[in-house]
């Protein structure tokens, strides 16, 4: 199969000198993870930082907009696996893979960031847009594996919904033990992942 590598996109830079964008965001999206978006103010990403408060807003206009910068960044990854052609076209069996492995190199790639989507607890505007978005990118595989079942490469005997939600299960448990860099490639892991969700775990002599 072709490979389905999502090359990153890096959110814009602008700022003061010494600084960039994107380094600030990288930064509060791990003190957010850590301590909750809810439970960090300002003054804690300042002080983790190295800056002022004052020099933060030189870079984003709120911690709002850092949250919305950074869930873009994971939902826009994902958004761009299905819009690919290989998610569009042929047979479903092929296109669910094709999405299955690029929805685990975008966590990969971008883990601290999909990490603060998924732990999202819908309390803001920003954070229910964010979900809404998911939940569209979610119905969207839950369709293909609908039409998987229908076309007959997939079983037809398990109900579609536990299909789709160990599917959900499995790919989002991730981001609680993946650590990149390590001995397990993201590449493996995909391998590891598709062989066990199409052809299970018995032996095949």
């Amino acid at each position: 199969m072709a490979s389905t590598h999502v090359p990153a996109t890096t959110p814009g830079r602008r700022g003061r000198p010494g600084y960039d964008q994107q380094a600030v965001l990288t930064i509060a999206v791990d003190v957010f993870n850590r301590h909750g978006y809810e439970a960090t103010s300002m003054g804690v990403l300042a002080e983790n930082l190295g800056i002022s408060k004052s020099a933060i807003y030189h870079h984003v206009p709120s911690k709002g907009d850092l949250l919305r910068l950074a869930l873009e960044h994971a939902l826009g990854g994902l958004e761009a696996v299905l819009a690919d052609p290989r998610a569009t076209s042929g047979r479903a069996d092929a296109r669910l893979e094709f999405v299955l492995r690029g929805t685990i190199a975008v966590l990969t790639e971008r883990l601290p960031f999909v990490t603060l989507l998924l732990r999202l607890r819908g309390n803001t505007e920003v954070e229910r847009g964010a979900l809404e978005r998911r939940r569209s990118f979610d119905r969207q595989v839950a369709a293909l594996v609908d039409a998987a079942r229908s076309e007959g490469s997939l079983r037809s005997d398990i109900d579609p919904r536990t299909t789709t939600r160990l599917l959900f299960g499995t790919i989002n448990s991730i981001v609680e033990w993946y650590k990149p860099g390590g001995q397990l490639t993201a590449g493996k892991l995909a391998d590891d992942v598709i062989t066990m969700v199409f052809d299970g775990l018995h032996h095949r002599p």
